[in-house]
């Protein structure tokens, strides 16, 4: 059963309308500037990283693979085009899952890709169902970040992997950076605790972890820079001062990132061998 709170519920119909305008032709032509990819995706993964992420989980046309906050589809149809491998795709706004499912038949991938609607932090799956698991900028989204890591090992099968991205606050700020880094991050950013001390306890082995902070403010700016070239049509889309507000939005987090506000990380998970 899916449980949220007013905030996720709220956050959630946010993510419903950014992706039921993700396929409009503006919108695809700013994500392929930036991102390298036009599948509606709403994370700051780009291209080359989900390219090196297929290589950190192995994946092949034996793997089973399972892309949590999957939206519209991105990253996880690109990596089963890629490889071969079959792919679950889930999430809560309904809206997004259609259109990864439009896009699967599209690029003949619907054989091997599956939708379902629901809360990473209660996945409807047995345990040791998936090869891979990946989920891209997914945690700092959601309140209960724990139960996420721990129903990701609880799915996971001996030997096999998880990458995913995450935004936090960097650590040692001042009350008023702080409150600015807050103001700027996405809507749950703040954690119990570091990202490698949540894994630890949820039975997580780090085998690799790459700070992707200075990626993130370029492709930051690449977004300004993409969607000033296009305010007509942003303007025709969203209406002329919402236009105005998202490139606002965006320049106030360039700035937050380059102030040293934020960090965007890259990790590389295998389970732990259970205690005996």
């Amino acid at each position: 059963m899916v449980c949220c709170s007013a905030p996720e519920l709220a956050l959630k119909q946010r993510f419903g309308d950014v992706y039921g305008r993700s396929t409009h032709p503006v919108m695809r032509a700013i994500e392929r500037e930036v991102c390298g990819c036009d599948f509606g995706g709403n994370s700051w993964t780009n291209r080359a990283q989900v390219d090196e992420q297929i290589r950190m989980l192995g994946l092949s046309e034996k793997s089973r693979l399972v892309d949590l906050g999957a939206g519209t589809g991105w990253p996880g149809l690109y990596m089963a085009q890629q490889t071969g491998c079959t792919v679950d795709l889930v999430d809560l706004p309904e809206i997004g899952l259609e259109i990864a499912r439009k896009r699967a038949v599209e690029d003949g991938l619907s054989n091997r890709v599956t939708t379902c609607i629901a809360d990473a932090a209660d996945l409807p799956y047995p345990a040791s169902s998936f090869d891979a698991i990946s989920h891209s900028d997914l945690l700092c989204c959601l309140v209960r970040k724990r139960a996420v890591l721990d129903e990701c090992r609880r799915i996971i099968r001996t030997g096999g992997s998880m990458v995913f991205t995450v935004i936090s606050i960097a650590p040692g700020l001042d009350r008023s950076d702080q409150a600015r880094a807050v103001a700027n991050a996405p809507e749950f950013v703040v954690s119990d605790g570091d990202y490698r001390t949540l894994l630890d306890q949820s039975g997580w082995l780090v085998t690799g972890h790459w700070d992707l902070t200075p990626e993130y403010e370029a492709s930051c700016s690449h977004q300004i820079k993409a969607e000033d070239a296009r305010r007509k049509d942003l303007a025709d889309l969203l209406g002329a001062r919402e236009a105005e507000i998202r490139i606002a939005d965006w320049r106030s987090k360039l700035q937050a990132i380059q102030d040293g506000l934020f960090l965007r990380e890259l990790f590389c998970c295998q389970p732990q061998a259970p205690t005996v």
